[in-house]
C-alpha cells in the first residue's frame, strides 16, 4: 500500500521501504525536507547551516549507485542533520558560539564518515547552545530556536535545533550530543526518542568538546525504532577515540519486539517528589500502567545521592569546561579580535567570542580547580560521581530498566528561565545524574498533557545494555 505521508514527515524505515522499492528516489526526498526547511525556518530558526548543495549531490550519488545496481548502505537517501558540534570537512562548524563563527573544519567526525559510509544525505547543521551549555538553546550565539509543536517555547537543549528539525521534517533524524541531558531534553520536548547511548559506545573524535568525561554522541529520531536503526550505524570502536569502546555492538533490531512479561521496572522514589511537576507525574504513571499491562513487574527503589548529583555536575563538567575552552584564543582559528599584542588578542577575543553562559561556567570551573579549592570541590565531586554511579549499579541489579520522567517540567516558555541560571540548571536534575556514571538513557515520548505538550519517559539501563532500552521503548511505542 502507498505511504500517503508527506515525504518528509517519514520516519526513517517508511523512506527506507520506499527508497528500496523505488517508489520515491533520493533526490525527491532531499528536495521535499530542503523544501520544508525552506518553509519553517524562517520561524524555527533549528538550523545555523543548511547544506544544500552537498545534500543534492549526496542524494544524486545515492539515486546514480542504485541506478547502476551498486551496493547501497544501510541509511541510502535518508537525510539528516547534525548538532554544529561536529566536525564536517568543509563545512562551518560553532559549536552555538560566536568564538567559532567561521571556523571551517578541515576533517570530518568520526560519526559523521560512518553516516557518509551508510550512503546517508546531510541536510545541514543545527542550533545549539554554545559547546552544550544549556537546556533551552536560548544561549546560541547565533538564533533562538522555537519549539514547532508550540512556538512560544523552547524545544529543549542543548540539542534544540536537532530536536527542532526532527519533529518538524527538517531531516528524518539528527545526530546530537548529551553532555548532561543535550540529546534527552530536546527529544521529550519535542515529543521524539532520543538516546545517550554509554560512554564510549559511540566516537568522540571530531566532536567539539564540552566536558570531555562526560560528552556522548547519539540520535534524536522519530521513533525508537528508527534510533536503533542509526545506533546500528555509529556505535563501535574507534581507534581514533582512545575512550571509544570494543564492546560487541549487537544487532539492535532482533531485541525490539521481544515480550516484556517477567521484566521488573524501577521506579526511583528521589524522581516523584518535590519539584516534579502534576501533569508530567500523571502522564509518566500512565506510562508506567501500560508497562504493567504489558507483563512488566513495578519496584520501588531508591538513589539516595541523587540530591548531591546535580551539585557534582556542575562541578565537574565546567571544571572539564574550563580546560577545553582554553583552547579558544583568537590565535589558530574562530573569531579574532586584532590588537597590538598577542596577549590584547586572546583578551579581546575570548572577551566578545563568548557570551554570558560560557563565561559563566568557564569562572566556575577555573574556580572550582583553583589552588586552596580543587580539593574542596572538584575532588569532592568526583567522590559523589563515585558514589553516584555505585548507587545506580547497585538499583539496577534488582531490577531490568530504571524509569523516571526525563525533566520535571513541561516545554517552559522562551525567556521564562533566562534571568535565573540556577533555576535553568536545576531543570536537568534528571539527566545530568547519567552522564557522570556513564550510563545509556532512552527518552521516549511517555504522552501529551491537557495542553497537548509532550511528555518525555527517560529508561535507564546497565553499561551497553542499549538493545535493553530499545525493547522497551519499542514495546511502548507500540501499544501506546
Amino acid at each position: 500500500m502507498k505511504n500517503t505521508k508527506k515525504l518528509f514527515a517519514l520516519t526513517v524505515k517508511e523512506a527506507l521501504a520506499m527508497l528500496n522499492s523505488q517508489e520515491i528516489s533520493a533526490l525527491e526526498l532531499t528536495e521535499a525536507v530542503l523544501a520544508r526547511i525552506k518553509e519553517m525556518e524562517p520561524e524555527i530558526q533549528a538550523f545555523i547551516t543548511v547544506t544544500a548543495d552537498i545534500a543534492r549531490a549526496q542524494a544524486k550519488a545515492v539515486d546514480a549507485k542504485r541506478i547502476k545496481g551498486e551496493k547501497l548502505g544501510a541509511l541510502a537517501g535518508i537525510p539528516f542533520s547534525m548538532k554544529d558540534v561536529y566536525n564536517t570537512k568543509g563545512v562551518q562548524a560553532t559549536a552555538g558560539s560566536k568564538v567559532l563563527e567561521g571556523y571551517i573544519s578541515p576533517y570530518n567526525a568520526t560519526v559523521y564518515e560512518k553516516l557518509l559510509a551508510a550512503d546517508a544525505v546531510l541536510v545541514g547543521k543545527t542550533n545549539c547552545d554554545p559547546f552544550g551549555f544549556g537546556t533551552s538553546t536560548e544561549n546560541s550565539g547565533y538564533q533562538v530556536t522555537k519549539n514547532p509543536l508550540d512556538t512560544s517555547r523552547v524545544p529543549g537543549g542543548s540539542s534544540g535545533g536537532a530536536g527542532a528539525a526532527v519533529a518538524y521534517g527538517g531531516g528524518l533524524f539528527a545526530i546530537a550530543e548529551d553532555t548532561g541531558g543535550s540529546i534527552r531534553c530536546p527529544a521529550a520536548f519535542c515529543g521524539l526518542a532520543g538516546l545517550k547511548p554509554t560512554y564510549g559506545r559511540v566516537s568522540r573524535y571530531g566532536a567539539i568538546a564540552y566536558a570531555s568525561s562526560f560528552d556522548t554522541v547519539g540520535p534524536i529520531a522519530k521513533t525508537v525504532e528508527d534510533a536503533a536503526l542509526i545506533m546500528q550505524i555509529i556505535a563501535g570502536k574507534d581507534e581514533l577515540d582512545a575512550t571509544s569502546s570494543d564492546f560487541a555492538v549487537p544487532n539492535y533490531q532482533e531485541s525490539l519486539a521481544k515480550p516484556l512479561k517477567g521484566k521488573t521496572i524501577g521506579l526511583p522514589k528521589e524522581y516523584f517528589g518535590e519539584g516534579l511537576e502534576a501533569e508530567v507525574k500523571e502522564v509518566i504513571m500512565q506510562a508506567v500502567a501500560r508497562f504493567e499491562k504489558l507483563g512488566c513487574q513495578v519496584k520501588k527503589i531508591s538513589l539516595p545521592l541523587t540530591e548531591y548529583a546535580i551539585a557534582a555536575y556542575y562541578v565537574i563538567a565546567p571544571s572539564e569546561a574550563s580546560s577545553n575552552l582554553a583552547r579558544y584564543s583568537g590565535i589558530r582559528f574562530g573569531h579574532q579580535v586584532p590588537a597590538e599584542t598577542w596577549k590584547d588578542v586572546m583578551m579581546q577575543s575570548r572577551g566578545t567570542g563568548f557570551g554570558a553562559e560560557e563565561k559563566r561556567r568557564i569562572m566556575v570551573g577555573t574556580y572550582a580547580l583553583s589552588a586552596g579549592y580543587q580539593d574542596q570541590y572538584y575532588k569532592k565531586a568526583q567522590k559523589v560521581r563515585a558514589l553516584l554511579k555505585e548507587d545506580f549499579l547497585r538499583a539496577l541489579t534488582e531490577v531490568d530498566v530504571i524509569l523516571s520522567p526525563t525533566m520535571p517540567m513541561l516545554p517552559f516558555k522562551i525567556g521564562d528561565n533566562t534571568a535565573d541560571p540556577l533555576q535553568m540548571w536545576l531543570a536537568d536534575v534528571f539527566t545530568v545524574t547519567l552522564n557522570p556514571t556513564g550510563l545509556p538513557g532512552l527518552t521516549v515520548n511517555a504522552g501529551f498533557s491537557k495542553e497537548h505538550l509532550p511528555v518525555g519517559m527517560q529508561l535507564i539501563a546497565p553499561h551497553f545494555k542499549e538493545e535493553v532500552l530499545f525493547n522497551f521503548g519499542y514495546q511502548y511505542e507500540q501499544n501506546i
